[in-house]
């Protein structure tokens, strides 16, 4: 393995080009990405110095593509890893520690030796570390001490998630550096969902972890959500003459936990009316012969997010049907059937404790004017502020672009592809 200067000079005499086009998809997305990776070198050069076996790592964001708010009733969601990723810069050390040492953030220092949850630790990068190490022990493969210095271009506070690319990062380091990569991307991610739920204290689902490690288009079945049913979805997105865009409305997700806790606690109200604990039990068909005994106990909203999520959780087979099949119109008019069932029966477009505010909302009503009949347009995760997510023939990406920055400011529409890799060494 060569050290720091020469992995520095072999990036820029371009023989890390081919392994960056694997990585980042395009000619263009990968030339991009060589001053990043030299910049992150340097970084590592000027807190660890010039060391030997210098290796590079990478994991995606993931944006959700079906199953909004489907998840946490066990129901089905599609999701896909993208190009925004976290990177990082390594080598090993012979001091049972890892160091972590991300771009903008004070260093992460775990010794190895304990890796019990640390309740000081809670809530920060440093629990994220340790959980990883924790569950690649409790899970019988091995652990070493390693220094890093990452950077990541996964917008914090997107909907894209930031935390689940790190914590993937972190395992695929560990894969590499002390396991041969043997460690399956589905164990990555499980481990990962450990480490945020028991040492960072965050009860999260699986979706963002699963997407991070395994990469592509995955779907994801949670009907029994200590053994998900995950499936790679093989569709080429970079054929299919679309790009896909994030754009941040720049709404306040300030006081909106009640919101979305609310969701949840609705949909198993409903499934409580037939003795079970969430919708993915119940009987659809019960469902709908008890509308009228559902609403008087529970109100309107509670049923129209039930039918919210039994058209969603159905939904997404037919989308990941339309892209096994190549059917790429008929997955667009499935994600604004999806946008369109969020919107008028999940209601989680726009708070009801502001009215006046409903970027989110307007946000969609711009793509529509765009994009009717085109293109594709829906919330994209938690909603009520935040982003919405639009797949924009390439013909008429500009316009599109244009007409949201002129709404909501100069950079706020990203522009993304769907990367193939999960969790690599680069």
């Amino acid at each position: 393995m060569p050290n720091l200067y020469e992995t520095i000079e072999k990036i820029q005499n371009g023989e890390f080009a081919e392994r960056l086009k694997k990585v980042y998809i395009t000619e263009e997305e990968a030339e991009m990405q060589t001053e990043r990776y030299i910049s992150l070198a340097k970084d590592f050069e000027e807190i660890f110095g010039n060391r030997e076996n210098i290796r590079f790592f990478s994991a995606p964001g993931r944006t959700e593509v079906g199953g909004n708010h489907t998840d946490h009733n066990h129901g089905r969601v599609l999701a896909a890893g993208i190009n925004l990723d976290a990177v990082a810069v390594t080598s090993k050390n012979d001091e049972n520690i890892v160091r972590v040492k991300s771009r903008g953030y004070k260093m992460d220092t775990v010794d190895l030796s304990e890796l019990s949850v640390s309740e000081a630790d809670m809530g920060h990068s440093n629990a994220l570390v340790r959980g990883m190490c924790d569950g690649f022990i409790k899970r019988g493969y091995k652990i070493g001490g390693f220094d890093a210095c990452t950077v990541s271009s996964v917008i914090s506070g997107s909907g894209l998630s930031s935390s689940a690319a790190f914590e993937v990062l972190v395992g695929t380091c560990l894969n590499y550096l002390y396991n041969d990569g043997k460690v399956d991307a589905v164990t990555i991610a499980q481990i990962a969902q450990y480490a945020e739920n028991v040492h960072f204290g965050k009860p999260c689902g699986l979706m963002d972890q699963m997407a991070s490690s395994v990469g592509g288009f995955i779907t994801i079945d949670f009907a029994d959500p200590q053994n998900p049913v995950i499936d790679k979805v093989d569709f080429d997105f970079a054929a299919c003459g679309h790009a896909l865009c994030i754009v941040d409305t720049k709404g306040n997700h300030a006081d909106l936990t009640d919101e979305y806790a609310a969701i949840r606690t609705e949909m198993e109200s409903v499934a409580s009316v037939f003795g079970k604990e969430i919708l993915r039990d119940t009987d659809e068909a019960e469902f709908y012969k008890n509308i009228p005994a559902i609403r008087e106990k529970f109100g309107d909203r509670a049923v129209l997010r039930a039918i919210h999520f039994f058209g969603d959780n159905a939904r997404v087979v037919s989308e990941v049907e339309a892209l096994r099949q190549g059917n790429f119109d008929e997955f667009k008019r499935l994600i604004c059937e999806s946008g369109a069932s969020s919107y008028m029966y999940n209601q989680n477009v726009y708070s009801v404790k502001k009215p006046a505010e409903q970027p989110v909302a307007l946000g969609l009503a711009i793509s529509e004017q765009v994009l009717k009949g085109k293109g594709a347009y829906r919330v994209h995760g938690g909603g009520f502020a935040g982003t919405i997510q639009a797949f924009v023939p390439n013909e008429m990406l500009d316009t599109y672009k244009n007409a949201v920055e002129a709404v909501f400011g100069e950079g706020s529409c990203y522009v993304l592809l769907i990367r193939p890799l999960g969790g690599t060494e680069v």
